[in-house]
């Protein structure tokens, strides 16, 4: 009797192990969400643009929330937060200020900076567009490398009255044979008498985009000749499987 007895004690000790344990961690994480925020208070504080910045814990996930200037505050903000020992998450709660820009202006300010984004490096074979909507700018099309990408999206990250980033850039795949029909390309184009004069605008405005031996032309020429031209050069590089015409008229796009 004194055996079961004793095993049944046991038992009912033993039933509440798991309520103690768990309230055991609770208090663990608890003392942890602390030690995190104040690890993370004092990071952002280290710059005075984060100061406004406030951060809250739970469970080991961090919500800032607060003001900065520019988009790419808002995006630093959270680089520093992630760097604290400890962080499991963020919640970006952060809202872009500064003074009010109309979207077409925004929309025109990014369009001129990408235009001659990485002249010299390659520009001829990226093709970018922006759209903007309440200061939420979508930035799609091509680049030939995730070099043009980032720098991409360094410009729009960086430019007053950007409240938010939608990235559908595509990033073509690596090709050494691309490359090759890339480097022809631009010879053929650029090269040719009639369209050599494109070749002194900085901007590059006749952008080749290559992918897997498919061509695709965009940007602007001054006339239709120009168009049929570039697109008839295109055509004669070996190697290329097809080629598609999206050049546009300056004339067109002054209407």
């Amino acid at each position: 009797m004194k055996r079961k007895l004793y095993s049944l004690v046991l038992m009912v000790a033993g039933a509440g192990f798991p309520a103690l344990a768990t309230a055991q961690m609770s208090s663990r994480q608890a003392e942890q969400d602390k030690e995190i925020q104040t690890a993370v208070t004092a990071q952002l504080e280290k710059k005075e643009i984060f100061r406004t910045v406030k951060a809250e814990v739970n469970d080991g996930i961090v919500t800032i929330s607060g003001e900065v200037p520019l988009y790419i505050d808002k995006v630093n903000a959270e680089k520093r937060v992630r760097k604290v020992k400890n962080v499991d998450g963020v919640r970006n709660h952060v809202e872009v200020g500064g003074a009010g820009i109309a979207d077409d202006e925004v929309r025109e300010n990014l369009s001129t900076k990408l235009r001659y984004d990485r002249t010299g490096y390659g520009i001829v074979f990226n093709n970018l567009g922006v759209g903007v909507e309440n200061g939420v700018v979508t930035i799609a099309g091509n680049t030939r490398d995730y070099a043009g990408r980032d720098s991409a999206l360094a410009i729009v990250s960086t430019t007053a009255g950007v409240k938010e980033v939608v990235d559908e850039i595509e990033v073509a795949p690596v090709s050494i044979n691309d490359d090759r029909l890339r480097v022809q390309l631009a010879r053929a184009i650029y090269g040719d008498s009639f369209l050599r004069k494109y070749a002194m605008d900085p901007q590059a405005p006749i952008r080749i985009i290559v992918e897997n031996g498919h061509v695709e032309l965009a940007g602007v020429v001054l006339n239709d000749m120009d168009r049929q031209l570039a697109y008839t050069r295109a055509n004669l590089v070996p190697g290329v499987f097809s080629v598609t015409n999206h050049l546009s008229l300056d004339s067109e796009l002054k209407e």
